[in-house]
């Protein structure tokens, strides 16, 4: 028997090997996680929670924002949404912990639920046991990546985890990190808490992986429809805390004043970090194999560099953090050891991009398919594109969601779709339609234009006459 080590299995990534490899013959599963209440990040503590939240301040918004409805806009209960998003969450690990307790009924897999550590390359101990391995998957996913700003020990900060629990806050913050997770917490702490924030933001703009119009058209957003203030092209340079128990931050605009760099200082009630993540490795014992988490230290086969028979598959390996980046990448490794194990070469995991930002409360979700008008550019092609706004479309207006854009990007020569953006309501369902476009390599001049009238998808019917007019020429 080939004997497969899976540690975090409860994870997605550590649940889609453990699925892949329950039903084939020959092998053996060793299912390991530690995880109380077990169920992984995107269910406890991200993805699926954030959303839940989210849509109670969705509805604030969009109640504030009408003004064809008469009354007090609605104040959003933290208690009652934390309460049904404890609920709902609570129910999706449980399903998640079922299909993993299930897996381990069978006579081949078993389950220990206790902390792993490798004793060498080829040995996890858990449960006080060591287990020999032909085979160990990495699934331990990721943690809060606190950053290196002189004073951060001296204050308290709130994580994105704390304020999915959160049923108070107080009046002012700071944020830190204003990437996927800052860009969906901000407006839900100013719209549902009601908060005033400082948002610090590194570069001109925000959403780094989208053309600069989208972030510019993010900024205005945010800044128009939120209490916030976002000084941009700055960084921390010192964190203090106040004498009545809040903080004050100090950045460093990237600007030389007359007299050197400008700096500038604002202070608030509470600090938040939403500065991504890191890799969970902490007590793993990989000081004792050859593996060090530092570079790329994991090969696009899922391998590590350092060991051909140990996969790093999730977050932890710190390539896309995404939940349908890590089950794929967890099929991919279940994939490699059967090749390993019939002597054939393992094949590396290749995927379209394919991102969601549910920035604006999920009302003004970003979304990206494919190739940006750079990227695109930089792989050689002779590009065509389009952009469009929301507002071209009256069922847009119609819905009372006006604002923001879209854009196609197209091979010239041959009229290929190579990528789409979105920033708009509903994008994050634009994206699956485009996503099937963009994967099967559709010609834009052979795909239909008749969306059914009057729905929001005419934005993409527009989009694709117009970068078929471009390739025409």
């Amino acid at each position: 028997m080939t004997h497969v080590v899976i540690i975090g299995a409860y994870g997605s990534a550590g649940a889609a090997v453990a699925g892949e490899l329950a039903e084939e013959q020959g092998i053996e599963l060793t299912l390991i996680d530690d995880g109380e209440p077990g169920g992984g990040l995107c269910i406890l503590r991200g993805c699926m929670p954030s959303k839940e939240v989210l849509s109670a301040g969705a509805h604030r918004f969009q109640a504030r924002h009408d003004d064809r409805l008469v009354g007090d806009v609605p104040e959003v209960d933290l208690e009652r949404t934390v309460e049904r998003k404890d609920d709902h969450t609570l129910g999706w690990a449980g399903h998640r912990r079922a299909g993993i307790e299930e897996l381990a009924e069978r006579d081949d897999v078993r389950f220990v639920h206790d902390t792993a550590r490798f004793v060498d390359p080829h040995t996890v101990r858990a449960g006080g046991e060591e287990f020999d391995a032909d085979y160990v998957v990495v699934a331990t996913g990721s943690s809060v990546n606190v950053p290196d700003v002189p004073g951060i020990d001296e204050v308290d900060f709130m994580t994105s985890a704390d304020v999915l629990d959160a049923t108070d806050f107080p009046d002012s913050g700071i944020v830190m990190g204003f990437g996927y997770i800052g860009m969906e917490m901000v407006p839900y702490l100013a719209e549902a808490g009601g908060m005033e924030l400082t948002v610090v933001e590194h570069d001109d703009r925000p959403i780094d992986e989208a053309d600069p119009e989208f972030g510019d058209a993010a900024l205005e957003l945010y800044r128009d429809h939120w209490d916030l203030e976002i000084p941009t092209n700055c960084h921390e340079r010192r964190l203090e805390a106040t004498d009545d128990g809040g903080v004050r931050l100090t950045v460093e605009f990237e600007d030389d004043g007359a007299d050197g760099p400008t700096r500038e200082t604002y202070e608030a009630d509470q600090l938040f970090c939403f500065t991504g993540r890191r890799p969970t490795v902490e007590g793993l014992g990989l000081d004792n194999t050859e593996i060090a988490v530092e570079g790329e230290w994991v090969r696009e086969t899922m391998q590590t560099t350092a060991h051909d028979h140990v996969y790093a598959v999730g977050d932890v390996n710190g390539k896309e953090p995404i939940l349908h980046v890590a089950k794929e990448q967890g099929f991919t490794a279940a994939e490699n050891i059967r090749r390993q194990e019939a002597g054939n070469t393992p094949q590396p995991y290749e995927n379209v991009h394919h991102h969601v930002i549910f920035s604006g409360l999920g009302v003004y979700p970003f979304a990206r398919v494919g190739h940006n008008e750079q990227t695109a550019s930089e792989a050689g092609h002779d590009i065509a594109v389009a952009t469009r706004q929301a507002s071209d479309d009256g069922v847009f207006k119609s819905k009372y969601v006006p604002e923001g854009l879209a854009k196609l990007v197209v091979d010239r020569t041959d009229g290929t779709v190579l990528g789409w953006q979105g920033l708009h309501y509903h994008a994050d369902s634009f994206a699956k339609t485009m996503q099937i476009v963009v994967e099967m390599g559709l010609d834009v001049r052979e795909l239909p234009d008749r969306s059914y009238h009057p729905t929001l998808p005419e934005n993409l019917d527009g989009l694709f006459r117009d970068a078929a007019d471009a390739v025409e020429q």
